[in-house]
């Protein structure tokens, strides 16, 4: 029987490390345990090691983009009641059509803005942390 958590997990996967401090930054009120992947496969890795209860995934990662994390996680019976943002900069139309379809819950245009990141944060998480 797994423990109950004290702080929800959050993992965050993009292969821009300026973004990722920035976010590092912005989101440590969130009072998260906060993971980084700056590839797909490392991702993965990751997702699968740390059980995180959100993650934030860009799409146009080298490895594995997104969207292929994003499927192997809805796959994944272990993983499926994990929280995924799609935070990317391909194109609004493109992310709004296509996200769903791998199963993302929610997603996000670069650039964005930081309060409504975090309010899709923060409802995602309602119900997820163990």
């Amino acid at each position: 029987m797994e423990q109950t958590r004290e702080r929800p997990r959050l993992l965050i996967a993009d292969d821009d490390p300026e973004l990722v401090g920035i976010l590092l930054k912005r989101l440590g009120d969130l009072n998260c345990e906060i993971t980084t992947a700056s590839d797909g496969e490392q991702a993965l890795k990751e997702i699968r090691a740390v059980r995180p209860d959100v993650v934030i995934l860009d799409v146009m990662m080298p490895r594995k983009n997104g969207w292929e994390v994003c499927r192997a996680i809805r796959q994944d019976p272990e993983l499926a009641g994990t929280g995924i943002i799609m935070l990317t900069g391909i194109g609004s139309s493109l992310n709004e059509m296509t996200s769903p379809l791998y199963g993302a819950d929610e997603y996000l245009d670069k650039p964005f803005n930081f309060s409504e990141l975090i309010f899709k944060i923060k409802r995602l998480l309602v119900g997820r942390t163990k």
